[in-house]
This record gives C-alpha cells, structure tokens and sequence, in this order.
C-alpha cells in the first residue's frame, strides 16, 4: 500500500483545524517511490518572517512545535541539495511532500499530483504524438511515468526528458475512482495540485477548481513552440473517450485580474527593476514572481523573470519565463516583443550547443520581425550545424 504521500509539492487535505498546533511532515522523492528524504531543510513562515526551521530525520519526518495556524497564511518551505525547493501554502499538517531532483536538460519538464484521501485513485496522463503515458503505458518518446499511486495522496509524476520542437503535449488527471460516475463531485473536492518543475525550479502550480462535476481535470496544453497553454477545468468523460484529443475542449483559461492587483504588480516590477540596477539579482527575481503573483499574465514581468534567470544561470527556467513573455506579449510592439523572447531562447539553445534548438528559434524571431541580428544567427548556427 502506497504510504499517504502528497505527492511532489502541497498538502492535499485539509484539517480544518487553525487553531496554533504542531506542523508534522514527511518528504519524499517525486521520483523513486516511497523513498523518504532526509536531512531536508523544513521552515514555516508566517506573514512572510521565517518562524522555524528543522531537518527531517531518517524517516524523511520533521515536527515544527507549537504557536503556528496550519491555514493559507502559513507557508511550508522545503529544500534540500540537488532537489528543486518546495514552497506551498498550507494546511500542511500530517501530510507528505514530494521533492523533485533538479532536471538537467534544458527543454525537460516534470509533472507532479499530489490530492487528498478521497477519491483514493487519480490517475495523470500526458499525450502527444505517438504516445499517451499513463498507468498502463508508462514510458514512451522521452517521456514516463516515474510514480504511480492507487491509493490516495499521490504522488504520481511524469517526467518529459526532452519536448519535441513542434509537437503538442496535453497533460490531463482522470479520476479512476469514479470513471463510470460523470456527475460526481469528488475529483473537484479532492484538494488535488499539480506542480510543474524545469531545471532547478518550481515554475507553476495548478489547484483544482472547486464545486465542479466531472472526472476530467483538464490542465495544460504545451504547444509546438513550446509555451504552456492553461486550460484548468473539470470536464467529464467515458473511459472510451480518455485521451481522444478531439474530444476534449481546450480553450484557453481566462484569468481575472483587479485594477488593483494589476497595480500592486507594476508597483512590485518596479521594485525588482530598481533591485536589477542596484545589481541585486535575487532581489530582482523575487519582486518579479511577486508580481506575477497579483497578475499572472503580467508579459513584461516573465520577460525580466527571464533575464533574472539569465544573470543566474537558470537556462532551463529562462526559457520558460520568455515562453510565458511570447504568451502574453501585448500592445503595439507584439511582433518586436516575441521576436526578442524567441531570440533569447534560441541564445540559450546555441549557447547549449543544441543548434537545431537554436535554428529553430532563430527562425521563429525572422518570421515576427526582420532584423540583420537574426539573420546573422541563422547562418551562424546553419554552418555549425554542417560542421557537425
């Protein structure tokens, strides 16, 4: 039986209890099943000041004591060496979290489910041409499924090596528990999370939508140029009809932003641009994800996100926030905006010395807007690319 492990990143069930408590954990790998972690950083921090840390024993297990409410103002860090760190809001008491290794390739991925006790079995599936990864089909073209669980908590993860330039991954969770059951609401009540990592870093995290029929989660499409589609809804679905494409319906999720967050956003981009001239990178990089917190589809702010990534060597992670700048790029100068994101990711990808990565992207920047810089590139990583 699988132990009760959320998987990868947040707590799944709620305890319903706010009241100042000890916060019990356990950490695992998102990667090797049932293998505790330990010696693992775990801190809580309330209302943004570091309260308490502690290390996990041999069991993977760590107690913070006393004077902390487990509810959403709580937040639980976890990090370990060679592990991306883990940040999530709580109720997180007596709950498992899994922690990913740090990814090597630059265009790999890693898909992590963690969910609650009931529905005991929630399956993820990724497919893409040629491959549909899922229980009963867990490796396929640079893509597997690591973990499966069957029996509550998760985690369940799927790991993509290495996306393909020009194919489209769709990542959806089916509830196996109620595959015959299309009007039930236990998928939707089920706390489910899925934290989506690239190179050394948490980059996403969806939570299930609340007080939904259906036993579909439909969660993201990556389309061939690589950038992440969100879709996040409940739909339902026959067993005959999982994983048919044609089936599923993929509009773009539609995200409602204040005034007023939008304008605590410019404000905190503001500050991370004044922190990148004071030449404080880290700084700068924390005020730009604040931002995009209060404004999720802020493309100005994944473009800096990008360049902070750059200063500091996380080319897998530059290359999502300027994937996220193309998806949101908005205004007169679109064209001039995408074609200079695409560019920088092709930068990275010569860089790597993956020229066909960087041709590709290369090509994509000439195809918005002529420039003499990118023509330049072109034939620079085509004679590479005959030296080979």
């Amino acid at each position: 039986m699988r132990i009760n492990f959320l998987m990868s990143f947040l707590a799944l069930a709620i305890t319903g209890n706010v009241m100042s408590q000890n916060i019990s954990i356990q950490v695992l790998s998102a990667v090797e099943k049932d293998k505790v972690l330990d010696n693992a950083e775990v801190m809580i921090q309330r209302n943004g000041e570091s309260s308490a840390k502690k290390l996990t024993n041999s069991q993977g297990k760590a107690v913070i004591n006393g004077g902390f409410q487990d509810d959403s103002n709580t937040l639980l860090i976890i990090k370990k060496e060679n592990y991306s760190s883990l940040v999530v809001k709580c109720p997180c008491n007596d709950l498992t979290y899994a922690l990913s290794p740090v990814m090597k390739n630059l265009d790999g991925m890693r898909i992590v489910l963690n969910w609650g006790r009931y529905p005991e079995d929630l399956d993820s599936h990724l497919s893409f041409p040629g491959s549909h990864i899922y229980f009963q089909h867990k490796k396929g073209s640079s893509a597997n499924l690591d973990v499966d669980d069957t029996d509550s908590y998760g985690p369940e993860t799927i790991t993509i090596e290495n996306k393909k330039f020009g194919q489209t991954y769709h990542y959806f969770v089916h509830d196996y528990s109620n595959r015959g059951n299309s009007n039930s609401f236990q998928l939707s009540n089920s706390d489910a999370k899925v934290f989506v990592y690239v190179g050394q870093s948490l980059v996403k995290t969806y939570y299930i939508p609340k007080n939904k029929k259906g036993n579909i989660w439909n969660l993201f499409k990556i389309n061939g140029n690589g950038e992440i589609i969100d879709i996040n809804t409940i739909i339902s679905k026959s067993e005959q009809e999982i994983g048919i494409e044609s089936s599923y319906d993929n509009t773009e999720e539609q995200v409602y932003v204040s005034n007023e967050d939008k304008k605590k956003a410019l404000q905190l981009n503001q500050k991370g641009d004044l922190a990148y001239q004071s030449k404080d990178i880290d700084m700068a990089l924390s005020f730009y994800k604040q931002a995009l917190e209060y404004y999720p589809t802020f493309g100005q702010a994944y473009g800096n996100l990008g360049l902070m990534y750059i200063k500091k060597g996380f080319k897998a992670e530059a290359i999502y926030a300027n994937r996220k700048a193309i998806t949101y790029a908005s205004g007169n100068s679109v064209n001039t905006t995408k074609a200079s994101a695409y560019f920088n990711i092709a930068k990275i990808f010569e860089n790597d010395n993956d020229f066909q990565g960087a041709l590709n992207y290369y090509k994509l920047a000439k195809e918005l807007k002529e420039n003499t810089v990118y023509d330049n590139a072109i034939l620079r990583v085509e004679n590479k690319l005959r030296g080979q």
